[in-house]
C-alpha cells in the first residue's frame, strides 16, 4: 500500500470520527500512518490494528512478536493486541484511549482534544503516548508532507448563488401566501360546519317538535274552530270534540285561513 492509498483510505474514518470526538484528523492520520508502516505492518494487514494498542478488541486478539524493555534492555516477546473488524473501529478505539485516558489518569490527553494537530502532536507526545523522543518532530513531519491539515477542516456547503437565493425568497414567499390561504380556509370551512351544525339541531328541534304533536292523542280545539268541530260532531264525524286527528286539525286549519271555514252564524 502506498502513502497515498493510505491516506485515501483513512481519511473518511479520521474525519467522521473528529466530528464526534474533536481530536484532530491529521493527528489521527499521523500516528496512524506512524505506528502502522502506512498500513503495511503485520498488525495491521491481519488484524486492522492501526496504532498497535493492546489487549482484545471488538474481533478479539492476535498474538504477535514485539520487543519490549525490560531494565533498559529489548526484549522480545509475544503479547496480544487487539483485532478490529475494519480501520474504522480502530480509530474510533484509538479516540477512546485519548478521551477516556488510563486507569490512573483519565485526563492524561485532554490537551490533545479541541486543538490544531501541530499542538495535538505535542501535546500527546508531552502525555508519554511514545517514549521516543522524536516522536512529535516525526508526527509533525508527516503532517506537512502531505499537508494533512487539511482535514482537519470541516468544509461547509459552497455558498449559494444570487439566482439560488432568489429562488428561495420567492419560495418563502409563496410559502407564507399559501400559509395565509389555508388558515382562510381552515376559518370559512370551521363557519361553515357551526353553521351546519346549527341548522341541522334546528332542523331536529322542529323534527322532534312536530312528532310530539302528531303524536298526541288528544288535540286542544282553538275557539275559532270550535262550531266546526262541534258540527263533526254532531254529525257523526267525531265522537268527541277532542277525539280528530292530527290532519283533522290540519285541515280545519288550512280552511280556516283559506277563508273556506264557518266558525258562526
Amino acid at each position: 500500500m502506498t502513502n497515498a492509498e493510505f491516506i485515501a483510505r483513512i481519511v473518511p474514518f479520521a474525519v467522521a470520527d473528529m466530528q464526534r470526538s474533536h481530536i484532530p484528523a491529521s493527528l489521527t492520520i499521523a500516528q496512524a500512518a506512524l505506528e502502522s508502516g502506512w498500513g503495511n505492518s503485520g498488525l495491521t494487514v491481519k488484524a486492522n490494528n492501526l496504532f498497535g494498542i493492546k489487549g482484545s478488541g471488538p474481533a478479539g486478539s492476535i498474538a504477535v512478536r514485539t520487543t519490549e524493555y525490560i531494565n533498559g534492555k529489548p526484549v522480545q516477546v509475544t503479547a496480544a493486541f487487539r483485532a478490529y473488524n475494519d480501520w474504522g473501529e480502530s480509530v474510533a478505539d484509538h479516540s477512546a484511549l485519548i478521551i477516556g485516558g488510563v486507569s490512573w489518569n483519565r485526563n492524561l490527553y485532554s490537551k490533545v482534544i479541541g486543538v490544531d494537530g501541530q499542538t495535538a502532536a505535542r501535546e500527546i507526545a508531552a502525555a508519554g503516548y511514545a517514549t521516543d523522543p522524536n516522536y512529535t518532530a516525526k508526527l509533525i513531519q508527516i503532517m506537512d508532507t502531505f499537508n494533512l491539515y487539511q482535514y482537519d477542516e470541516i468544509k461547509e456547503d459552497d455558498e449559494m448563488s444570487a439566482e439560488d437565493r432568489q429562488k428561495l425568497v420567492n419560495l418563502e414567499a409563496e410559502l407564507k401566501d399559501l400559509r395565509v390561504l389555508l388558515a382562510g380556509l381552515t376559518v370559512s370551512r370551521d363557519t361553515l360546519k357551526t353553521g351546519v351544525q346549527e341548522q341541522g339541531q334546528a332542523i331536529k328541534n322542529v323534527t322532534d317538535r312536530l312528532g310530539v304533536i302528531e303524536g298526541r292523542a288528544v288535540m286542544n280545539v282553538p275557539a275559532w274552530a270550535e262550531p266546526a268541530v262541534n258540527a263533526a260532531v254532531a254529525a257523526g264525524l267525531l265522537d268527541t270534540p277532542t277525539g280528530g286527528s292530527y290532519d283533522f286539525y290540519r285541515l280545519l286549519t288550512v280552511l280556516q285561513r283559506a277563508g273556506l271555514l264557518v266558525t258562526g252564524r
